[in-house]
C-alpha cells in the first residue's frame, strides 16, 4: 500500500473516467499538442470570452467538493502553498517528454504557480506514474489497497486518475497521478492536462459547465482558456487554502480583474 494512503480525513481523490476516449495502441510518431488535428480543431472553435458569472460558477463547482473522497470536509479551498515539483516514474522517454511539455505549459499560463519537473522523486510533491493499461488496476491497488481499488473500478472504471493529501490547513502536501501510456496521443494529453491540473486543487467534476475539462463529457487535450481562469483564480495569493465559499466570494472582485488581465495577456486575447 502506498504511503499516500493516510488515515481519514487527510485524503482526497479526483477520479476521472474518459469513457469517450478508447484505449488503443499508438502506431504513429508522438506529436506535439498543437500538431494533433483533434486538438487544433478544438482550439479553433474554443469559446474564449466569458462573463464573470460564468467564471465564478465553474470555479466554485470545481474548487469545492470532490467527485470521490474517503472522508472529511470538502467545503474549503485546497491548493499547494509553495513550489510544485513533478516527478515522472516511467521508462517511456516519449511520454515523459510530453508530460514535461504539459507541466511547462501549465507553468506558463498560471501566473502565481511555481511548477516544474524534477529528476528525483525525493524532491517531488507530485508523483506521476505512467503505466501500461494492463497494469492500471494493479497500480491503483498498490496505491490505495484492494478494497478501494475494487470500489474505484466498480464505480468509475477510470483510464487515468489523480489524488492528493492535504494537511489540517487544507494545504496540499502531496499528489499522485496515474496515467496510461499505451493510448493515442490525444488521449494521453487529455488525461495528462486534466489529472495534473486536478492534482493542484480543482478536484471536483461537474457536468453542468460545458467549457471545462473537469467535465466527464468534455475532452480537450490542451489547457483551454476557461480552465486557465479557474487555475489562475485558485492560485492568486489572495485565495488561500482553507477559505470558505463566503470568504472566496468576498475576494473575487479584485482577483477576477487581475486574472482577466493575465489570461488576456498570456493568450493574446482581443477585447
Amino acid at each position: 500500500m502506498s504511503a499516500l494512503v493516510l488515515p481519514a480525513p487527510a485524503l482526497r481523490f479526483a477520479l476521472l473516467t474518459l469513457a469517450a476516449l478508447a484505449c488503443v495502441p499508438d502506431i504513429v510518431p508522438k506529436a506535439a499538442a498543437g500538431e494533433l488535428p483533434a486538438i487544433a480543431s478544438r482550439q479553433r472553435s474554443e469559446k474564449k470570452s466569458f462573463t464573470d458569472a460564468e467564471i465564478v460558477d465553474g470555479f466554485f463547482k470545481t474548487a469545492f467538493g470532490a467527485e470521490y473522497h474517503l472522508a472529511g470536509r470538502v467545503d474549503r479551498i485546497r491548493k499547494f502553498d509553495g513550489p510544485v515539483r513533478v516527478f515522472a516514474e516511467t521508462d517511456r522517454a516519449d511520454r515523459k517528454a510530453q508530460l514535461a511539455k504539459v507541466v511547462a505549459d501549465i507553468g506558463k499560463r498560471v501566473q502565481h504557480l511555481d511548477i516544474a519537473m524534477t529528476d528525483t522523486s525525493e524532491a517531488a510533491n507530485v508523483r506521476v506514474k505512467l503505466v501500461r493499461d494492463r497494469d492500471l488496476y494493479r497500480t491503483i491497488t498498490s496505491f490505495y489497497g484492494a478494497e478501494k481499488a475494487r470500489e474505484i473500478r466498480t464505480s468509475l472504471d477510470p483510464q487515468c486518475l489523480s489524488g492528493f493529501r492535504k494537511n489540517e490547513q487544507f494545504e496540499i502536501e502531496h499528489s499522485d497521478v496515474i496515467l496510461t501510456v499505451d493510448v493515442s496521443d490525444f488521449t494521453f494529453l487529455d488525461c495528462a492536462y486534466e489529472e495534473v491540473l486536478q492534482s493542484l486543487g480543482p478536484i471536483n467534476d461537474t457536468a453542468s459547465v460545458p467549457w471545462t475539462m473537469f467535465n466527464d463529457n468534455v475532452s480537450m487535450g490542451y489547457f483551454d482558456v476557461y480552465d486557465q481562469y479557474i487555475l489562475n483564480v485558485l492560485y492568486d495569493p489572495r485565495i488561500k487554502a482553507g477559505m470558505t465559499v463566503p470568504e472566496v466570494r468576498a475576494a473575487l472582485p479584485e482577483v477576477l480583474a487581475d486574472v482577466r488581465a493575465w489570461v488576456k495577456q498570456v493568450n493574446d486575447l482581443k477585447e
